[in-house]
């Protein structure tokens, strides 16, 4: 078993899905959550269920970001948005916000960590990336942005956070059974101009040598293990977990 006791958790987007496996599974564990997401009500709910802490908060408004003042052992970095459209189609504002919202806020949420972090000479940043963060496909454009950029910056943080005990890696799933992905069908369906129950199978599985959605919980248990004492060596990591996708 692992043991987090002690360990203070902050989980954007946990709320739901990804995020709120990775509460469950970290209090699990023993770590105290607090989440941040903009759905206010559905923070609390999961923050009651696990005894933690909730913050409302818009990760797309990085101005009021710039100066947080936010203190933890273990950072999940997982809120995120989805928006599938060709790129002469893309609104630009849309492509902003997911920008925003999964690469900048990370940016300002690690930036704000790291302080504390180094002076305990410990922590865990875990970027909630995707498959996408590794390879592209069609009309995600800014999705596919986002997650490359991630990748990126996952990568700097181990090299400078290294040296204080601190590492940094990506979860690079590939599509997960979550309201993000289910929001997802008819656009989908639209775009290629297929029917609607055709689009797990022909789209979104169609890569994967396991044909089936990744399951929440599933990444929620390697993030517990890389904020373990176990994990003290693994940084700069990508982790696939997409059913044999980037094997090809």
């Amino acid at each position: 078993m692992i043991d987090l006791s002690g360990r203070r958790a902050v989980i954007t987007g946990g709320a739901s899905g990804i995020g709120a496996a990775c509460a469950r599974a970290m209090s699990s564990a023993g770590a105290h959550v607090t989440i941040l997401d903009l759905d206010g009500d559905g923070a609390r709910a999961i923050a009651d269920e696990v005894k933690g802490h909730a913050r409302q908060i818009d990760l797309g408004d990085t101005a009021a970001l710039a100066d947080m003042e936010l203190d933890c052992d273990i950072l999940v970095n997982n809120a995120g948005i989805q928006s599938v459209a060709p790129i002469q189609d893309f609104d630009p504002a849309r492509f902003s916000l997911i920008l925003r919202i999964m690469l900048e806020a990370p940016f300002l949420l690690i930036r704000a960590v790291l302080p504390g972090m180094y002076e305990r000479g410990f922590g865990r940043i875990i970027n909630i990336s995707s498959v996408h963060g590794l390879r592209a496909s069609a009309y995600k454009s800014a999705y596919v942005a986002a997650k490359h950029g991630l990748e990126g910056l996952s990568k700097v943080s181990a090299l400078e956070g290294g040296p204080h005990g601190v590492t940094s890696n990506c979860l690079n799933p590939a599509y997960v059974n979550t309201p993000l992905v289910q929001k997802q069908i008819a656009d989908q369906a639209r775009i290629h101009g297929i029917a609607e129950d055709d689009v797990v199978s022909s789209i979104m599985l169609t890569e994967s040598a396991i044909k089936r959605l990744v399951e929440p919980h599933e990444v929620a248990s390697l993030a517990v293990w890389l904020s373990s004492e176990d994990a003290g060596m693994v940084t700069g990591a990508s982790y696939t977990m997409d059913g044999g996708w980037t094997a090809r």
